[in-house]
């Protein structure tokens, strides 16, 4: 099922750019403020990390464009004396409709494919590979607002709600939950 999602998105997105006006290649990189939504009851604080990846703005017309980019994210969460902290590192694939108002401001809102490229725990000084207990595959919704100025230069403000469980252990489910803050930089047309 995802690898016929995955073609199916694939033939929208070369459809999508042959049909468009234009097409913009950028850089971008940012700030992420993360957390997990656990059912067993358990709070914790949120993560500091970065995240950074390059995207394609395909405009559509002068309102409308969608956005997928590949962004490597540090994600996860921590107790609040610091003295335990999970570490997820993904490379997330957002597929981003975007609204686009005169003047530089856009809302977006899209899907996003998440891939696990590592899973720690951090006990004090002790740290353990926990891949094995988190799911290889993570999906969430973005919301979000950007501004562009009129140099390519811009800041984004997005929060990625996780849809899916991304916990193997089968006692409780844990998604992801994600506030970012960057800059990008979209190339001259």
């Amino acid at each position: 099922m995802k690898k016929i999602l995955c073609i199916v998105l694939a033939s929208a997105f070369l459809f999508t750019a042959v049909q468009a006006q234009s097409v913009q290649f950028g850089i971008k990189a940012g700030v992420n403020a993360a957390n997990i939504d656990i059912s067993n009851g358990n709070e914790y604080d949120s993560k500091i990390g970065m995240h950074a990846g390059g995207l394609v703005h395909i405009h559509i017309n002068d309102h409308f464009a969608i956005q997928p980019e590949l962004v490597y994210s540090m994600q996860g969460c921590k107790t609040e004396d610091d003295d335990f902290k999970l570490k997820l590192n993904y490379v997330n694939v957002p597929v981003l409709a975007q609204y686009m108002f005169n003047g530089g401001f856009r809302l977006q809102t899209g899907p996003q494919f998440g891939f696990l490229t590592s899973a720690k725990t951090k006990n004090g000084e002790v740290e353990v590979d926990v891949n094995d207990e988190i799911k290889s595959t993570d999906f969430s919704w973005a919301f979000g607002a950007a501004y562009l100025s009129k140099v390519g230069v811009g800041v984004d403000f997005r929060y990625n709600l996780g849809i899916s469980n991304v916990s193997e252990v089968a006692a409780f489910e844990t998604k992801n939950r994600v506030f970012q803050l960057g800059l990008f930089y979209q190339f001259a047309k």
